[in-house]
């Protein structure tokens, strides 16, 4: 399995304390984590701050924009993945945008993984874009889907859908990749049939693992319908790692972190919250590698974005070590196992 780390590019007041961290402490968490051996590095996408957060804290997160934040670590890195989880195009010009991606990806290399959702929170969405409150997100999706691709792709670039409109758009340089890794993020059903048709990545939030099982069965099946091969699509769900040194230690420490009351916040969605901590990555080294085993199981490959639940820079830098010496190191294979052996 592959292993990726959620940079708290707009995280404060979601998952961590406001204030949290610096745009320093950004590329600090990054080169750790390039050392420590992760495959990558994601940040969320956060316009405005949401109504309970600002119920909750006196003063407000500072949320960084992911694409700027994600260039200034390319540039102190050197092998690390960078990916979005989630942008959502919505809430952009798609064309200003399309540059800013490709741009990106020309700059890092050819490193970016592109992850778009439909954002967490309507009431986001509607703030950004109060004529169109009324509007069904998921179309807005598909349209932005289909308008990257052709801006990605097309030397004279045009769309004429309901809600992206452009016209004889020359956007150049194209992104180095060619696809773009495309991650689509979210837990329903349409986004599952987005993923099979479009992605080469579905990334949705935590699942109780029945349910997950479930859902990768119905992304193979609807890749196969696309006229794609089964396994085209990697499964990438964002899980949350808490790690102690007891069971309790680890169970204590998740249910007071402000993960939990974001999670609350997105009850809506219809997952089992008296799972969150069976379905994430809490416990000790040995029962997280032993949930890592059963996510391998049934079909995740890279736990993607993982969020630390920690209330300081210096706590998230300890845990991202920790578990990388007791799940990631661990599970590598030795340069001797590489070697065929010979008959003596």
């Amino acid at each position: 399995m592959r292993f990726s780390v959620h940079l708290p590019t707009a995280a404060e007041g979601l998952a961590h304390p406001i204030p949290f961290a610096t745009v320093q402490d950004l590329v600090r968490l990054a080169r750790v984590c390039e050392r420590a051996g992760y495959d990558g590095v994601w940040g969320n996408d956060h316009l405005t701050t949401q109504r309970y957060v600002r119920e909750h804290w006196a003063d407000p997160p500072n949320y960084y924009d992911v694409l700027i934040a994600l260039s200034f670590v390319a540039a102190a890195t050197t092998r690390l993945e960078i990916g979005t989880a989630v942008l959502v195009p919505a809430m952009r010009s798609l064309p200003a945008v399309a540059k800013q991606i490709a741009t990106l990806d020309r700059f890092s290399g050819g490193r970016l993984r592109l992850g778009v959702g439909l954002g967490a929170y309507r009431e986001e969405f509607e703030a950004v874009r109060p004529d169109a409150t009324q509007v069904h997100r998921g179309q807005w999706l598909d349209e932005a889907i289909e308008g990257l691709r052709r801006l990605f792709t097309e030397r004279t670039a045009s769309y004429d859908g309901r809600f992206v409109r452009f016209k004889n758009i020359e956007s150049f340089p194209k992104p180095v990749q060619s696809p773009l890794p495309l991650y689509v993020g979210g837990h329903n059903l349409q986004t599952i049939e987005r993923a099979a048709r479009w992605g080469q990545g579905w990334l949705p939030g935590w699942q109780p693992l029945a349910e997950m099982r479930r859902r990768i069965q119905l992304l193979r099946d609807a890749t196969e319908r696309a006229g794609r091969p089964r396994d085209a699509v990697e499964v990438a769900p964002q899980l949350s790692v808490t790690l102690g040194k007891t069971r309790e230690a680890a169970h204590a420490a998740y249910w007071k972190s402000d993960l939990v009351r974001h999670r609350q916040s997105l009850a809506y969605t219809g997952r089992d919250l008296s799972q969150q901590v069976e379905a994430n990555l809490v416990g000790t080294p040995d029962e997280i590698r032993q949930k890592v085993a059963t996510l391998e199981a049934i079909g995740v490959q890279h736990s993607c974005a993982l969020w630390f639940t920690t209330s300081t820079v210096d706590e998230m830098v300890e845990q991202i070590e920790w578990f990388a010496d007791e799940v990631i190191r661990p599970r590598a294979p030795s340069p001797r196992d590489a070697i065929p052996h010979q008959e003596e």
